[in-house]
């Protein structure tokens, strides 16, 4: 480890929400494995989710440690505990959890002084922090947990707005200024994009926040998304390293020894070991996404209806007892049928994933999940829900070509999802079907799928894009210090 005076010191606020919070743990670690000094602020009960890991690391000799601060539950109206953005059940919560982290806003400006770290790397989500790491002169990264794709076409709707000429919600658009033509209709944007909302305002000071970083963190790799990682960088005129798939490359040893985690799951491993090699599908929709009784029927009987063998993971509705009935009945069906296996609430995906028998994923398109499909080299079936996960579609059925779209139509903010099913299960049943069978255009689009899984190892390893990146952004972090650290000796001689 270097010497105290010459580490450079890193803080990382992560915003409480897996798809933001999971990449940045990620990231933390892998700075403090390359011998950059972290702390991670965040509350009690988001620690909780991590601090076996972060304190591995740090028994390991890695200088990382978690500075937590206590959430104001009670003050904002909140059960003690809930503070991630996944425990919320309304839209209610979801004010209260934000409101109660703009209350942390002080506590966290004073230790930044506090401990007077050489940079700052902070979600999206706080763009106030750019002021503060100006008042501090330390660069601040902003750290987008997407794609570079989802960004520029994001960037380029807002500023061109294609959808507000269209006769109708349902009419196509193509996004101007990408590299590919990808067209959208109105329907598949952000409510907050298509009228003014305070979710406008609070975007608007993100992305203007985003220009005046001194760069940008991505979980992507440049052989992935080179064109946009271009596009982004002379659109927004800022720095950006490339340094994904993170999670890939920090749990690759805890993925070497991940095969007594495999031990302890043997049912439904028993179940994946009697099956061929590619043949089964595996079916998860990510921490937020809760899909209403009729939904789940329907991908129920779509799922069935394929023929194809598939594992479901299914996130149980508090209350719903109907829906809870039916799914039961039908895991006592497929069972039987040994067609299908329904894991509940939460399921080792990383360790499923890299299963021979899984021979592709249905994903609701967050880029977490994408990011480990592909890392897996899977092909996927795309059903995006809400946020940038209908541009993440156009990213992989577009422009990578590894994705089968199962017709998701309309963007739907987490808790504005009805209870009428979005897709029938002749639409899931047809897909599904589609991306199973084998034919030569289906043989290509797993060969592309593979291609990209060896891209995302090799870029990771020493010498790979990501691996550079990360090692050229640590080293111009540590001569920001000594410059800084030269212009304060000057200033005292004069």
């Amino acid at each position: 480890m270097e010497s105290q005076h010459n580490q450079l010191n890193v803080i990382f606020l992560p915003y409480p929400t897996p798809g933001h919070m999971n990449p940045m743990i990620d990231t933390a670690r892998l700075f403090a494995k390359y011998g950059v000094s972290v702390t991670i602020i965040t509350t009690n009960a988001n620690a909780l989710t991590f601090q076996k890991a972060i304190d591995s690391d740090f028994n390991s000799g890695y200088p990382i440690t978690t500075h937590m601060l206590q959430f104001p539950a009670a003050q904002v109206g909140l059960p003690d505990g809930v503070e991630n953005i996944k425990d919320g059940t309304s839209l209610e919560m979801l004010g209260k959890i934000s409101h109660g982290l703009l209350m942390l806003k002080d506590q966290i400006e004073l230790l930044f002084q506090e401990l007077q770290p050489d940079c700052i790397v902070t979600d999206m989500n706080f763009p106030w922090t750019v002021e503060s790491a100006a008042r501090l002169g330390i660069p601040r990264l902003y750290f987008y947990s997407s794609s570079y794709f989802s960004n520029c076409a994001s960037c380029s709707v807002r500023k061109y707005k294609p959808h507000e000429r269209l006769v109708s919600d349902t009419h196509k658009f193509t996004i101007p200024g990408l590299p590919h033509s990808i067209e959208m209709t109105s329907l598949q944007l952000e409510e907050w994009v298509k009228s003014k909302s305070s979710a406008t305002g609070f975007f608007n000071a993100v992305f203007e926040s985003e220009s005046r970083s001194y760069g940008a963190l991505y979980n992507s790799f440049h052989e992935l998304e080179s064109d946009y990682e271009e596009l982004y960088k002379s659109t927004k005129g800022i720095k950006s390293w490339s340094i994904g798939p993170v999670s890939a490359w920090v749990n690759r040893e805890d993925r070497e020894k991940g095969n007594g985690e495999l031990a302890k799951e043997q049912e439904w491993l028993n179940w994946l070991n009697s099956k061929q090699n590619e043949s089964v599908l595996y079916v998860s929709f990510g921490s937020l996404t809760r899909l209403p009784h009729a939904q789940l029927f329907e991908l129920a009987h779509g799922l069935e209806n394929s023929g194809h063998n598939f594992i479901l993971v299914i996130r149980k509705i508090d209350g719903d007892e109907d829906g809870d009935s039916f799914l039961q009945e039908f895991e006592h069906k497929i069972k039987e049928s040994k067609k299908g296996y329904i894991i509940w609430n939460w399921a080792p995906q990383l360790l499923i994933l890299d299963h021979p028998s899984i021979g592709g994923i249905v994903t609701h398109c967050g880029w977490n999940s994408i990011l480990e499909s592909m890392s897996a080299g899977l092909p996927m079936i795309t059903w995006p829900m809400f946020a940038e996960q209908f541009y993440n579609e156009k990213l992989l059925v577009d422009v990578l070509k590894i994705g089968v779209p199962v017709g998701s139509k309309e963007n739907k903010f987490l808790f504005s999802i009805g209870e009428d099913p979005m897709v029938r299960r002749e639409e899931i049943t047809e897909a599904v079907v589609r991306f199973m069978g084998r034919e030569e255009e289906n043989e290509e689009m797993r060969k592309r799928a593979r291609k990209l899984g060896d891209a995302a190892k090799k870029t990771i390893e020493k010498g790979g894009s990501s691996y550079n990146k990360l090692m050229q952004l640590i080293d111009e972090l540590k001569s920001l210090k000594i410059s800084r650290s030269l212009e304060k000796i000057n200033k005292q001689d004069n």
